[in-house]
């Protein structure tokens, strides 16, 4: 059984290696991984940046989908066959997120879904929408669910609202993607007229060309008559203060990323003087991700995959994902 591991921190540890196959334990499921998409998170991870105190050696990736190969003792919810994708955070099946968490996650601290088969808790997989691919599906577990708990869960979208949706990444793709289900009024901001573009195609009602506005907040506001409603916001430090600008009294900030930055100087005045809602976004819970599917199940809604890597090309794929010229989502195919 081949995966990827790294034994030390940076690009170039990024090796495969061979080992045994798994036999599940009572409660634990064997999958065959047939897809893995790529997020932010891996890439720190795997640079060391996420986590420098790290225990290695360490199989990255938080996200893959597959089918089920071997089942071990008293499991019920899961059977051999079964195409699923694996939840995020081990433990944490619904309501808030248990003690302990952060130690629960996939790719980091726990062995991630770079390899042709994993173990995993028999609740810790979802079964899969019937009309996706491999790699469509593994774009679920991270990307997918957080843009669901930023707009749902936290976000509380309604209906005929504006969403200030930064960037075009796999995150913010699917924030595009959902909220237009939900018939919100999107606004996208990028450094990219070509992905403008593809935004608008996609569902965006505005765009925003930052290098031409710098003041996108602003810009954000005024097109949004007053300021929008719910901002997702994955920048981090430089992308804050705008994000603030934007908002209408009242309005939601779901904080997802750190793109640009963890720390930043934060004027209180405006989310105070407009009662403005900060909420944390840490992807979501099984529950979550069943809500999810059941949208994209409904409406029968497609991830966007960018492009997509074999197996060996694994290093690649990290390497494209940190020049950051995709959108929506990087895949690598597992499958021989």
């Amino acid at each position: 059984m081949k995966s990827y591991r790294i034994d030390r921190f940076g690009l170039a540890a990024l090796e495969q290696s061979e080992g045994s196959e798994f036999e599940p334990g009572p409660g634990q499921v064997v999958v065959g991984v047939e897809a893995v998409s790529l997020n932010y998170r891996d890439l720190l991870m795997v640079r060391g940046e996420y986590n420098p105190r790290l225990r290695l050696p360490l199989v990255p990736c938080s996200d893959g989908a597959g089918t089920i190969l071997r089942v071990g003792e008293g499991v019920e919810d899961a059977e051999v066959g079964q195409r699923v994708a694996g939840c995020f955070a081990q433990g944490w099946l619904g309501g808030e997120p248990p003690a302990g968490v952060h130690a629960l996650t996939l790719g980091g601290p726990r062995d991630g879904m770079l390899a042709e088969e994993v173990l995993l808790e028999s609740a810790g997989v979802v079964p899969l929408p019937a009309h996706l691919s491999p790699g469509e599906a593994a774009c679920l577990p991270c990307a997918g669910v957080t843009a669901w708990s930023a707009l749902h869960k936290g976000g509380g979208l309604r209906s005929g609202e504006w969403v200030l949706i930064q960037g075009t990444g796999g995150v913010s793709t699917f924030a595009l993607q959902l909220a237009k289900l939900a018939g919100a009024r999107i606004i996208v901001t990028s450094r990219s007229e070509a992905k403008l573009e593809r935004a608008r195609a996609l569902g965006a009602d505005e765009t925003i060309l930052i290098p031409a506005t710098p003041r996108w907040g602003k810009a954000a506001r005024e097109l949004s008559e007053g300021g929008v409603h719910l901002v997702v916001e994955v920048g981090g430090a430089e992308t804050w203060g705008e994000s603030l600008s934007a908002c209408r009294t009242g309005a939601r900030v779901a904080v997802i990323g750190v793109l640009s930055g963890r720390e930043a100087k934060i004027d209180f005045a405006p989310v105070l003087m407009r009662q403005l809602r900060l909420q944390g976004v840490f992807v979501g819970s099984r529950a979550d991700f069943m809500a999810l599917n059941a949208a994209v199940e409904a409406y029968e809604l497609r991830p966007l995959v960018d492009r997509t890597f074999a197996f060996g090309a694994a290093r690649e794929a990290f390497e494209a994902l940190e020049r950051a010229e995709h959108q929506g989502k990087l895949v690598i195919d597992v499958r021989p």
